[in-house]
């Protein structure tokens, strides 16, 4: 039999690099399969990533999009300890409100954005908590 190994969970798929500056530098280059951020926080998003979008109860809106797929990025590479979540969650949460009033979300909406992954995102940033890998078809491990 034939068998699949996939992980769910993601709504969107980036169809085109991302590249931009950010104010997140590690002591070291990262450099994964499809997120490479440098010490100088020169960061790239190949083509292909899949990320949840918006998270919580929110909308999907243009000013949200940029800044969901820069902090799903990010918070993955806490998952995978690459970054230490001790150390740079609060900057990644903050990074997202700043991304999302750049692409002129309004500022009373951003800082809920900022209150809902300060209060709600630790177990997407916790390493323990990575997103299992699923079998398919039935029968398959």
């Amino acid at each position: 039999m034939s068998c699949i190994e996939y992980k769910g969970g993601y709504k969107y798929q980036l169809k085109k690099d991302y590249l931009d500056q950010i104010p997140i530098q590690p002591h070291e280059n990262i450099n994964t399969q499809f997120i490479t951020l440098s010490t100088a926080g020169d960061l790239s998003i190949k083509s292909g990533y899949a990320w949840d979008g918006p998270s919580g109860p929110t909308i999907d809106t243009k000013n949200f999009m940029r800044g969901s797929l820069v902090h799903d990025a990010l918070y993955q590479l806490m998952r995978e300890r690459f970054l230490d979540d001790n150390v740079y969650r609060n900057k990644v949460d903050r990074l997202l409100q700043k991304d999302c009033i750049k692409d002129g979300m309004n500022h009373i909406r951003a800082w809920w954005v900022y209150q809902g992954v300060k209060l709600g995102g630790g177990p997407a940033a916790d390493p323990d908590k990575k997103r299992p890998i699923k079998h398919a078809p039935k029968g398959c491990l």
